[in-house]
Parts: structure tokens; C-alpha cells; sequence
């Protein structure tokens, strides 16, 4: 996973399945874009929370990190993140939890949050 910066400042997470299976990356963006973290309002893509996605043996691997390891909305929303992902990839999915912590520089556009600090 090796990220890369855009002129708009949007730093896109780089999967193994933009080298393996290009053709998925857009639908499977776009599903999973419809899963919003309900405490910041901000989707999974741009919180940058999808941190790796692969294909092997036919089925989709997800690896999932949470904005806090006690988001009382995780298993929820893990649940949304297999389901969009079966759906964007058309290939049944599997989630996997990470517990690496999360941080803003994860983001794929930390423009994208309005703290509501610098009003």
C-alpha cells in the first residue's frame, strides 16, 4: 500500500487490487463511500479507514481500521463495510479488523473536516 498526492491535496489509498484487479476499484469506491462514520459524518473512503483490499481465491479481503477502538458504532458499520464491499466487487468479502491507530494524516482529504476550532 503506497499512497500518492493529487493536485487537490486528496492523498487516494493505493490497495493491492489497484495493481491486480483495476476494473473494481471505482464500483468498490463508490459503494463504500456510502458507509458514514455517524459521529463525524465523514464516509470510510475519505476518513481513509479502508487501509487494505485484496483478492484472493475468488473472494475480496478487506482490512478495516476504526477511528477509535471503542467506536460503539464499529461492529455496525463493519457489518455496512462487507456488505458494500460484496456489492462494489460482486465477490463475496471478508473484514478484517486492524488495531493500528488511527490518525488525521490517514485521510484521504483532511480539508474534508470542519472541527468547528477555527471559527
Amino acid at each position: 500500500m503506497s499512497d500518492e498526492t493529487n493536485p487537490e491535496g486528496i492523498t487516494p489509498i493505493l490497495w493491492d487490487i489497484h495493481a491486480t484487479h483495476p476494473e473494481m476499484v471505482a464500483p468498490l469506491r463508490e459503494k463504500l463511500a456510502e458507509v458514514v462514520d455517524p459521529e463525524i459524518g465523514l464516509n470510510v473512503i475519505q476518513l481513509g479507514l479502508i487501509r487494505k483490499v485484496s483478492v484472493a481465491e475468488e473472494a475480496l479481503k478487506v482490512h478495516v481500521i476504526l477511528t477509535t477502538p471503542f467506536c460503539p458504532y464499529g461492529p455496525a458499520m463493519l457489518e455496512m463495510i462487507k456488505q458494500k464491499a460484496e456489492e462494489g466487487a460482486g465477490l463475496p468479502a471478508t473484514v478484517e479488523l486492524g488495531f493500528d491507530p488511527w490518525d488525521f494524516s490517514m485521510m484521504e482529504d483532511p480539508g474534508a473536516i470542519d472541527w468547528g476550532m477555527y471559527t
